[in-house]
């Protein structure tokens, strides 16, 4: 009798150690893929904002923070440095780009009249489309909106300034992107803009980066049906 239960307890344990061990697998894939989907959306708010005001947050955050371990030095730091950034998104919204007659780029300001400074004499620019809107003012209030929910997220900026925060930052990775994000796709809907200041890419590269792209797709297509019709 006993050597036929020895069988049958062995597997209902192996059997509960499957069981168990999925499980857990699955409850870490799913997190896994919160989390993935997390990082998506927060590195779709990034592109919102200026590429070099985010690398120099990036890089500079874990410098003045001490990684962290902040004394009140370092937090007048980190305070500053979160005040300068989010100053140059809301500044790089109100800033536009044009080509003169020469091909070179200029960077400007946009103003109630126009551009600030104003284009060359020889440069026929209408710098009436380049006015102030009251979208402008939109898409600056959100640009510091996703630099806050990026500082907020950073986690020597977290631990230096907020170490309260720390303990639910799993739910703010998991919720906040994806809230920010929402609404700040809403609000660009409602407001799009056509300007590209400093710090955000130029029509002109994307399209001819695009372009050079195709063009090469349909080289590359071409050398295979002739490759195709010799053999």
């Amino acid at each position: 009798m006993s050597e036929n239960t020895t069988p049958l307890i062995a597997k209902m344990k192996n059997t509960g150690t499957s069981s168990s061990s999925s499980s857990s697998s699955s409850s870490s894939s799913s997190s896994s893929t919160t989390t993935d989907k997390a990082l998506t959306a927060l590195s779709n708010l990034i592109k919102l904002l200026p590429t070099g005001t985010v690398f120099v947050f990036q890089f500079l955050s874990p410098v003045l923070s001490n990684n962290g371990s902040c004394y009140t030095s370092n937090k007048i730091l980190v305070a500053i440095l979160l005040a300068l950034c989010g100053a140059s998104c809301a500044f790089a919204t109100f800033t536009d780009s044009y080509t003169d007659s020469k091909g070179k780029t200029h960077y400007v300001i946009a103003t109630r009249t126009g551009i600030w400074p104003e284009p060359a004499s020889t440069d026929d620019i209408d710098v009436s489309k380049y006015k102030l809107k009251f979208g402008d003012f939109v898409h600056a209030f959100f640009a510091v909106l996703v630099f806050a929910t990026l500082a907020v997220l950073n986690a020597d900026t977290v631990e230096c300034l907020y170490p309260a925060l720390e303990k639910s930052e799993s739910t703010l990775l998991s919720v906040l992107p994806t809230a920010v994000g929402a609404a700040s796709s809403v609000v660009f809907a409602a407001f799009p803009s056509t300007r590209h200041g400093i710090g955000y890419a130029s029509t002109t590269t994307t399209s001819s980066s695009s372009s050079s792209s195709s063009s090469s797709t349909v080289t590359t297509s071409k050398n295979k049906g002739a490759s195709s019709s010799s053999v």
